[in-house]
C-alpha cells in the first residue's frame, strides 16, 4: 500500500528507510513536506468552562497558545437521550461520521465488531497512512506505515506492530484494574514493560516524574496516588512521539481519559457547594485540586503535541467530544457508590457459568462473551439469582440486541454497603457476605456527562465561532483538511473547512 496518495506538492520526493525496533519493522518516511498531516488530540470530556477559567488564571499556558491560533468551536453530541451520552458511543460517532441512530453501537468494546467504515479504514483504503493510539472503541487495523494501539478497555492483543501489545497489555491492566489490589502483573510484567519503554522512547523527564511521584507518596500521603494517571499519559506520549516520528502518518489520533476520570471522582472536591454530600477538610486537602491537576498535566502534553506537530508540519486538532457537570442524582441518599468484583473470572466459574472471555470495562461493569445466545441467557438468569437480604438484585444488565452473545453486567448497589451485608444465592440458598464478592471504589460519583464539547482546529490565526456545531461535522472536515475526497454514504455532518481562518 502506498504511503501517500493524491496530489503531492512539486519539488518534494518520498524516500523510505527501514528501522528495526522491539515493536517491529517500520517503513519510515524521510521527506519533510509531503501530503498534509493532521494530529487529533482526543482529550476526553474536558470542559470548555473549566478551560476558560484556568486559562484566564494563567494556569494553562499551552492550551491558551493553542486557543489563540485556532478556530474554536463548541460541539454538541449527536443524541438527546442521556442514556446514549457515553464516550464510547460519541467517539464512535466522531470516527465514523454516523449518528447513534445509524450505527447503534451502544457498548464499549463493540466497535471492533460493528463493521462500520471509520476514518482510519477509509483513509487506508485511499492509500493514506494512519495511526491510532488508544482512541476509544476503534476497530483494529494493520497496514504498512501505520500503527494501532487499542483503548485500554478493549485490549485484545491486536496492536500493530505486534510489539505494541507489550505496552497495551500493561496499560489495559493498570486502567481496568487500578482499584483492585488482588490483580497485579508481577515483577516479570513490569520488567518487560520497562524494557519496551526504554527501547521505544522513554524520556528522562518521564523518569523524573515517576520518581517524584513515588517520593511524594512515600514521604507524604499515599492518597496522592491519584496523580499516577498523569504518569500513564506521559508514558503514552513518549511512545506515541517515537512512533509518530518514525512513520509520520497522514492522520494520527491520541486519546486520553485521565482527566475525565478525575472529574467523575473529584468534582465534588473542586466544587463542594454544589453537593449535599460534602467532603471533609481532610479529603479537601488531598483532592481539592485533583481536577485542576488533571488539566495542568494535560496542558504540558498540549505543549509537547504543539511542538511535535510544528516539527513535522502537521495541523493539530484538539477535541473533547463531551464534557461534564455535577452529578446530583443520589445526593439525598449519600451519593452514588461503585462496587467491583474482586476477581470476575473466578466469580463466574464459582457460579458454574461457562464463558469464552470476560473483560472489565468502565468502573463497575463487565462484558462477558459466550459461545451461544442460550449460554448468555442462562448466565444472566444465574446472576439474577443473587440478591441482597432485602430483595434487591445484586447485578444490573444492559439491554441486549436479538442474537447477541455478549452480556454486559455490573453491580447495581449504589448505596454505601457494609462488607458483612448478606447476599443470598436464591438458586442454591447459600448466604454470602457482600465483601467476599465485591469491594468498594473509594470515590463517590461526582461528575456526569454534558453534551457540549471543545473543538479547536489550529491554523495561522485564532477565531472563536459562536454557533454550536455537531460532533458529526468533524468527519467531513477532517477529509477536507487532508485533501481527501469525501467518502460516499449517508453521513449527516457538514464540513467546517470553509469557515476556518487558515
Amino acid at each position: 500500500m502506498p504511503l501517500v496518495s493524491g496530489p503531492v506538492e512539486a519539488g518534494y520526493a518520498i524516500t523510505e528507510t527501514t528501522v528495526n525496533t522491539m515493536a517491529g519493522d517500520f517503513r519510515v518516511r524521510t521527506d519533510a513536506g509531503a501530503a498534509p498531516r493532521v494530529i487529533v488530540l482526543e482529550l476526553n470530556e474536558l470542559c470548555p468552562p473549566l478551560l476558560a477559567r484556568w486559562m484566564a488564571e494563567g494556569r494553562l499556558p499551552n492550551f491558551q497558545r493553542l486557543y489563540d491560533r485556532s478556530d474554536v468551536f463548541t460541539t454538541l453530541a449527536d443524541v438527546d437521550d442521556p442514556g446514549q451520552l457515553e464516550p464510547w458511543i460519541q467517539w464512535y460517532s466522531v470516527h465514523t461520521g454516523l449518528a447513534f441512530d445509524q450505527h447503534r453501537v451502544f457498548h464499549l468494546t463493540e466497535g471492533a465488531r460493528a463493521g462500520h467504515a471509520d476514518w482510519y479504514q477509509l483513509l487506508l483504503a485511499a492509500g493514506r497512512s494512519v495511526g491510532s493510539f488508544a482512541s476509544m472503541n476503534v476497530a483494529p487495523f494493520a497496514a504498512e506505515g501505520s500503527f494501532f494501539a487499542s483503548d485500554p478497555w478493549s485490549e485484545n492483543g491486536d496492536a500493530y506492530p505486534a510489539g505494541l501489545n507489550i505496552y497495551n497489555r500493561f496499560v489495559g491492566q493498570q486502567v481496568r484494574e487500578y482499584s483492585n489490589t488482588r490483580n497485579g502483573l508481577g515483577l516479570g510484567g513490569y520488567a518487560q514493560f520497562l524494557s519496551f519503554m526504554v527501547a521505544n522512547g522513554l524520556s528522562p523527564s518521564t523518569v523524573t516524574m515517576i520518581l517524584r511521584q513515588l517520593a511524594a507518596e512515600r514521604t507524604g500521603d499515599r492518597r496522592l496516588s491519584y496523580r499516577r494517571v498523569a504518569i500513564l499519559d506521559r508514558l503514552q506520549y513518549d511512545l506515541f512521539s517515537r512512533f509518530y516520528a518514525r512513520t509520520r502518518p497522514d492522520l494520527a489520533t491520541f486519546f486520553l481519559n485521565s482527566t475525565a476520570h478525575l472529574q467523575h471522582a473529584y468534582w465534588r472536591h473542586m466544587d463542594p457547594d454544589s453537593f449535599t454530600v460534602r467532603p471533609d477538610d481532610d479529603e479537601l486537602a488531598i483532592y481539592g485540586d485533583a481536577v485542576r491537576f488533571g488539566y495542568e498535566a494535560m496542558d504540558k502534553l498540549v505543549g509537547a503535541f504543539a511542538r511535535l506537530a510544528d516539527r513535522h508540519g502537521a495541523r493539530l486538532i484538539f477535541m473533547s467530544a463531551l464534557s461534564q457537570q455535577p452529578f446530583l442524582r443520589h445526593e439525598t441518599t449519600g451519593g452514588q457508590h461503585f462496587h467491583r468484583l474482586h476477581d470476575a473470572t473466578s466469580f463466574l466459574k464459582r457460579l458454574g457459568i461457562a464463558f469464552d472471555d470476560v473483560d472489565p470495562t468502565m468502573t463497575h461493569q463487565y462484558m462477558v462473551r459466550f459461545a451461544s445466545i442460550e449460554a448468555a441467557s442462562a448466565a444472566r438468569q444465574r446472576l439474577e439469582a443473587l440478591q441482597m437480604a432485602d430483595g434487591r438484585a445484586l447485578f444490573g444488565f444492559a439491554t441486549r440486541s436479538p442474537g447477541e452473545t455478549g452480556l454486559y453486567f455490573g453491580c447495581q448497589i449504589s448505596a454505601k454497603t457494609d462488607n458483612q451485608a448478606i447476599v443470598i444465592d436464591t438458586a442454591t440458598g447459600e448466604r454470602l457476605t457482600f465483601g467476599t464478592i465485591l469491594y468498594a471504589i473509594d470515590a463517590i460519583k461526582s461528575g456526569r456527562h454534558h453534551p457540549e464539547g471543545a473543538l479547536w482546529i489550529s491554523g495561522r490565526h485564532g477565531r472563536v465561532h459562536d454557533e454550536r456545531v455537531s460532533i458529526l461535522d468533524v468527519f467531513p472536515t477532517l477529509f477536507d483538511l487532508l485533501g481527501q475526497a469525501q467518502p460516499s454514504g449517508d453521513r449527516r455532518g457538514r464540513s467546517l473547512a470553509a469557515r476556518l481562518n487558515v
